[in-house]
């Protein structure tokens, strides 16, 4: 059992590390450019969505853009309003990679390994240099994905844990448990890709895997509000929005969640469970996102009168 957890905390070792210094890299080769296009691209909500999504499919991180986001409203570089449609499109693209996540690259994942490690160490171009930290970094989040599938098969033959995960059927307790684990190792995506791992090697079904992905989206705001420590009103009601917007698409997840599970085996067919799993987190976001478009401006008035932006007091002059 040693074995088994010293092996899986070295695969999230290594996915953790990945998605980290994935995402700095990648905003150290974009520079600039993500927050120009953020800035640029945010002139209505749609297209606001939509950057979210495309910079945080770049990016992999939904946290990172968020923080960003929040950082830009503070510095007065982007408004409230133009914050709520990013946050919204950084829910739906943070869903790609779980995508990418259920196909079964991982044995090949020292390729990428390699390749990245000669780029980036022989390269005298920076540019280049750093994509090919890029293909490194994407080689061990894969390969730390492999290591946590390879590491959890033996626990198929385990009736303990087997009867300890049948108990995430239940949809509040998987819920629960998916936040407390993203709570812990601060990443989404880690929390559903160790779900879709389990889900490959038949150690947790879909009910289960769909309640620990819920709670994952819940987890995941702890982050980007503590992003909002010591920043303007603004600011904070980006990171209330953020949390606002995932309790009630959780709690309408919960309320229909025998029929939503239904939903996804139904459209799904017969795909293996961990693409159905990554199927239900993007309809999930996306239909979250579908349906608070038309309450933005309502939210927006409602978190506005919460959190009323204090008016700066004139400086008196002194004889």
């Amino acid at each position: 059992m040693w074995e088994i957890i010293l092996m899986v905390l070295g695969g999230l070792g290594l996915f953790l590390f990945a998605i980290n210094n994935l995402s700095d890299t990648l905003k150290e080769l974009l520079g600039d450019k993500a927050k120009k296009w953020m800035g640029f691209f945010t002139k209505n909500v749609f297209t606001a969505i939509l950057t979210g999504i495309v910079i945080t499919t770049i990016l992999d991180s939904s946290s990172a853009v968020i923080i960003m986001t929040i950082v830009l409203v503070n510095a007065g570089a982007l408004t409230f309003r133009q914050s709520m449609g990013i946050v919204m499109g950084a829910n739906i693209g943070t869903t790609f990679s779980s995508q990418l996540i259920a196909l079964d690259i991982g044995q090949y994942s020292p390729i990428p390994i390699f390749l990245g490690l000669v780029f980036s160490l022989f390269s005298k171009s920076e540019q280049v240099s750093k994509t090919g930290k890029v293909v490194l970094y994407f080689g061990i989040l894969f390969f730390g994905l492999y290591t946590m599938e390879r590491a959890v098969e033996p626990l198929k033959d385990d009736p303990a844990f087997l009867t300890w995960m049948e108990k995430l059927d239940n949809p509040l307790r998987g819920t629960a448990i998916g936040a407390l684990v993203t709570l812990v190792i601060q990443s989404s995506s880690a929390t559903v890709g160790m779900v879709i791992t389990l889900a490959k090697k038949g150690l947790i079904n879909l009910g289960g895997g769909i309640a620990v992905m819920i709670g994952a989206e819940l987890g995941t705001c702890s982050d980007t509000l503590l992003a909002t420590i010591r920043s303007d009103r603004q600011a904070v009601k980006t990171g209330l929005f953020h949390l606002l917007f995932n309790i009630i698409s959780i709690a309408i997840g919960l309320l229909i969640f025998p029929l939503f599970t239904g939903f996804i085996e139904q459209i799904s067919g017969n795909a293996s469970i961990e693409q159905k799993i990554a199927n239900a987190h993007m309809i999930f976001n996306t239909t979250g996102v579908l349906l608070f478009i038309p309450l933005v401006p309502l939210l927006e008035e409602l978190l506005n009168r919460l959190l009323p932006t204090k008016e700066k007091k004139p400086e008196v002059a002194t004889a």
